[in-house]
């Protein structure tokens, strides 16, 4: 029997949370996705960039680049958690993946926009990191709490990582006002420092998890033994007629769910235009809102049921995705006016490269001619760029209202779902192999989408494709539940 470990440890497994969740909120969510593209549009004056090969749209190549990381991690997935099942050395494997992680954070840095290979190894490296290290975090939870302190432990570590992130986002926010006139830089030291912090804070997590003992099943090949307990979890779910239903309605509303917060901050920062400093200080805001709305459907569940709370949040999910593609329609109608206001900015670029080489009077005319007309357009925008930023609000606001409480509450349902047994880890790496194969198919989706049609808006009618289907599976899950006269969850 499992003994809850000394306050110490369990403080420090909490502060893996702290260390690497600002990946997540940090990197993939807020300051990234932002220079990715306006540092590629940067060197190559277009948002169409060349890369092994191909011409792609400088989002479509971000969306891939996630999707391919979490396709190695989906492939490699099954081996991981028959390493982290039976081997002794899960710290040892967790802390490659930190470093991997935290190195490809770091390295971040050193892209400007122009060496785009470096940039997209670089980013697949650190979601690799990020990913495959959870693998082994999570693995620890049952050897170091008992069974009735688990929600808590997991609680203590998902608190840790709240706010670790959102003070590392800050600090970064903090760093891009401080240094104005050079806001490239003051991103790239954001992705420096987010590896520094990542590989730091993981010391005192280190420092305090025990070794593991090796088990009798360890020589077995992990590769072979994983995708064996992948297979027999998927016949038996075959059998179950309400969580074989629900499963299904996961899998399609997660590709839904995860794309759409993966690609929020590209949507506002390529579809709708929306001013960096703006986007951040609302992906901030999103993640206040998100306590109050995992609380809230918390409580809805206990008096409504899972599922039924499920199928109401799914149908606000495709409200809000609605209008998105309404809100993006808004934005096309000003795509003439960015259009001249980044020619403008372009040149404006080019006449401080050359500087140098004209006269200072020739130079202060030019410049005084380019930001007059910058700022007229600039003036004329405005009031038609103001609603656009309103709705934007309104849909982040609704985002974080469902955002956090979808996810936690679909585990606790297919927790709920799950026959007696006590092999709950290969259930819940099952479960787990869902969402990521469902990450794979939500960003090549929206990427591809964007790629051949030229614009992300229609990306959106995927995910509500996508969160119908989810929505119709919840229903014959429910349904199906009636029909057996089983207890509604």
């Amino acid at each position: 029997m499992t003994l809850t470990a000394a306050k110490r440890v369990i403080t420090g497994w909490a502060m893996y949370d702290w260390a690497n969740s600002v990946y997540n909120l940090v990197i993939t969510t807020t300051f990234f996705p932002i220079y990715f593209t306006k540092a590629t549009f940067h060197h190559f004056k277009s948002d169409t960039v060349p890369f092994l090969g191909m011409h792609l749209k400088s989002t479509s190549l971000y969306s891939y680049a996630l999707a391919a990381a979490y396709l190695v991690i989906a492939l490699l997935y099954p081996a991981l958690t028959s390493i982290a099942d039976t081997r002794g050395n899960k710290k040892s494997f967790m802390q490659f993946f930190c470093y991997m992680g935290a190195i490809g954070c770091s390295a971040l840095f050193l892209f400007d926009g122009s060496n785009l290979g470096l940039g997209v190894f670089c980013f697949m490296l650190a979601s690799m990191g990020y990913v495959g290290s959870l693998v082994f975090y999570n693995a620890y939870l049952p050897e170091i709490a008992a069974p009735e302190d688990q929600d808590r432990v997991s609680a203590k570590g998902f608190a840790f990582g709240y706010i670790g992130s959102v003070l590392m986002q800050l600090i970064g926010f903090g760093l891009v006002l401080l240094i104005k006139d050079n806001p490239f830089f003051s991103l790239r030291l954001n992705f420096l420092l987010v590896g520094i912090w990542w590989a730091a804070f993981a010391q005192f997590t280190f420092a305090v998890l025990p070794k593991t003992p090796r088990q009798p099943a360890a020589r077995k090949n992990v590769f072979k033994a994983g995708f064996t307990e992948v297979k027999k979890v998927y016949a038996e779910i075959k059998k179950m007629a309400v969580l074989k239903r629900y499963l299904r309605a996961f899998f399609f509303y997660s590709i839904g769910v995860q794309t759409f917060m993966s690609a929020a901050t590209l949507f506002g920062s390529d579809v709708l235009k929306l001013d960096d400093t703006k986007l951040i200080v609302t992906i901030v805001l999103i993640q206040l809102v998100a306590i109050v709305g995992a609380t809230w459907m918390s409580r809805l569940s206990q008096k409504f049921g899972n599922i039924r709370v499920l199928m109401g949040v799914i149908a606000f999910w495709v409200l809000l995705c609605i209008s998105a593609y309404l809100t993006a329609g808004q934005a096309e109608h000003l795509a003439p006016f960015h259009e001249k206001i980044a020619e403008l900015q372009l040149q404006k670029d080019d006449l401080l490269a050359k500087k140098g080489q004209m006269t200072s009077t020739a130079f202060e005319l030019a410049d005084a001619n380019v930001e007059g007309e910058l700022s007229r357009w600039q003036h004329d925008l405005a009031p038609h760029q103001e609603p656009i930023e309103y709705s934007f609000y309104l849909l982040a606001l609704g985002t974080g209202l469902v955002m956090g409480g979808i996810q936690s509450l679909s585990r606790s349902t297919y927790s709920k779902l799950m026959p007696e047994t006590k092999d709950t880890a290969s259930y819940f790496s099952y479960y787990d192999l869902s969402e990521k194969i469902a990450i794979v198919v939500g960003m090549f989706t929206f990427g591809f989408v964007g790629q051949i049609t030229g614009n992300l808006k229609n990306s959106i009618i995927f995910l509500i494709i996508f969160f119908i289907i989810g929505l119709i599976w919840l229903y014959s899950a429910q349904a199906r539940q009636q029909q057996e006269s089983a207890p509604a969850i």
